[in-house]
C-alpha cells in the first residue's frame, strides 16, 4: 500500500548549518552547553536521515510498503514534514522501544525501515525530554544520554543478528564479502554513539551528576529505558 506520494525532489536536503550561528536572533538566550545540545540532536537526526536512506536502499523491498517515491524523496517527507510527528499508520502507531522491536518481529508486515527510523527518532527525543531546541531554563539529564548512546550500540547488534524463521536478516545493513566491504551503517551509527557519549560525559561533570555505566559482557537485545 502506498502512504506517501508526491514527497518532493530526489535531493537530499539538509539543515542550513546558520541554525548554530551565535548571532541569530533563535540563539538568545542560550548557554554553551545549550548550543551542543541543539548541535547534537541535529546531528544525530542527520545521520538518521542518512541511514533511512541507506536502509531502503539496501532494503526496496520495505520502501514499497510505504511509498512509490525513491529513498531520498521519502527520507525528505518524514524528516521535513511536521505534521505526522512520527505517529504513522502504516507501523500502527508504535514509537520508542516498541517500533524498534516491531521492526524485528516476524509478524509484523509493515515497512520496518520505517518502524525502526520512527522508533530511533522518537527515543532520541524522549532521551532529551521531548524538546529539539534548548536554553538556559531547560535541562537534560546526562544519564539519558548515556543510555541512548548503548542502545544505539544494541540497534546495530539487532540489526546484524536478528534473522526470520527462514535463517534471514530482517534488515540488510553491512557487507562483507571476499571482494566487497561495506560498513557504513557501522561508521554512521557510530558518529552517532561518538557526540552523544561525548556530550553525555561534559554534561555530566558541568551539571556534577554522576553517570552509571552499565557492563555488558555480550550484547544484548534489550534497549535500556530511560530515567
Amino acid at each position: 500500500m502506498t502512504l506517501i506520494s508526491g514527497c518532493g525532489g530526489s535531493k537530499l536536503d539538509r539543515k542550513d548549518s546558520t541554525q548554530y550561528d551565535k548571532g541569530s536572533f533563535n540563539q538568545l538566550g542560550k548557554l554553551d552547553f545549550d548550543r551542543m545540545a541543539d548541535y547534537e540532536i541535529r546531528e544525530n537526526f542527520e545521520s538518521l536521515k542518512t541511514l533511512m536512506i541507506k536502509l531502503y536502499k539496501k532494503n526496496p523491498r520495505e520502501l514499497k510498503k510505504t511509498t512509490s517515491d525513491n529513498p531520498e524523496q521519502a527520507a525528505n517527507y518524514f524528516f521535513s514534514n511536521p505534521k505526522h510527528k512520527w505517529n504513522i499508520e502504516g507501523i500502527n502507531y508504535k514509537r520508542d522501544f516498541d517500533a524498534i522491536y516491531q521492526a524485528f518481529d516476524e509478524n509484523f508486515e509493515g515497512d520496518r525501515v520505517l518502524s525502526l527510523i520512527a522508533g530511533l527518532y522518537t527515543m532520541i527525543l524522549e532521551a532529551h525530554g521531548g524538546k529539539t531546541e534548548f536554553y538556559i531554563v531547560d535541562s537534560i539529564e546526562p544519564q539519558n544520554l548515556y543510555n541512548l548512546a548503548r542502545n544505539f550500540e544494541i540497534v546495530v547488534y539487532m540489526l546484524s543478528t536478528k534473522k526470520d524463521s527462514s535463517g534471514k536478516l530482517f534488515l540488510v545493513t553491512n557487507e562483507i564479502k571476499e571482494d566487497v566491504s561495506n560498513l557504513s551503517f557501522e561508521r554512521e551509527f557510530g558518529k552517532m554513539i561518538g557526540r552523544t557519549d561525548y556530550f553525555a560525559y561534559t554534561l555530566s561533570e558541568k551539571t556534577e551528576r554522576v553517570i552509571t555505566r552499565f557492563f555488558q559482557g555480550a550484547v544484548g537485545t534489550v534497549l535500556i529505558p530511560f530515567i
